[in-house]
């Protein structure tokens, strides 16, 4: 519950519904590995999703995102989350969590805001991809991009980055 760091997902998809975890499937094991990577073990962060419930899909497959009202409905439970853990970092996974915390901007391309600080309820947020977006586009280039985010993120939480950190995804010359 004092975690420095709140990674913060759309919806569970059907394996954290099944388990009830945030962080279960693929997705979720790339992002213990990236947390890992950062120095820090799964349990000194916390996961979360704004949504809390799986979205219905009227397909037998796949994952559906949250509508905009599903989110602003469940917006209370994440704020209350935040009190309680008080994170100094929130990172949000992925566009559909950006419109969920930032506001709905049709106009906002992930490729211009990744990357960048913002805030939500006067905390830092960091906007990055989602683990299931570098699962679908794992290039050494996409795994160095959102690897520059962790490293922002380590660096406002003032956590020691090492020089093989710093160099993790860069080209082997």
């Amino acid at each position: 519950p004092q975690a420095d760091i709140l990674f913060c997902g759309e919806a569970p998809n059907a394996d954290e519904a099944h388990v009830g975890e945030a962080s279960a499937g693929k997705s979720g094991q790339l992002l213990t590995k990236i947390t890992c990577a950062m120095g820090l073990s799964s349990e000194s962060v916390f996961t979360t999703n704004i949504m809390k419930w799986r979205p219905e899909n009227d397909k037998p497959y796949g994952n559906r995102p949250p509508t905009p009202e599903e989110m602003r409905f469940c917006l209370p439970f994440l704020k209350a989350q935040i009190k309680i853990i008080q994170p100094k970092v929130i990172v949000a996974l992925g566009k559909t969590t950006v419109s969920g915390l930032l506001g709905q901007d049709p106009s906002r391309k992930m490729s211009a805001v990744r990357g960048t600080w913002n805030e939500f309820e006067n905390i830092p947020v960091m906007i990055t991809f989602h683990p299931s977006y570098l699962l679908r586009n794992g290039t050494l280039k996409t795994k160095r991009i959102v690897w520059e985010d962790m490293l922002q993120v380590m660096q406002k939480c003032s956590l020691e980055i090492s020089d093989q950190q710093r160099g993790f995804f860069l080209p082997k010359s």
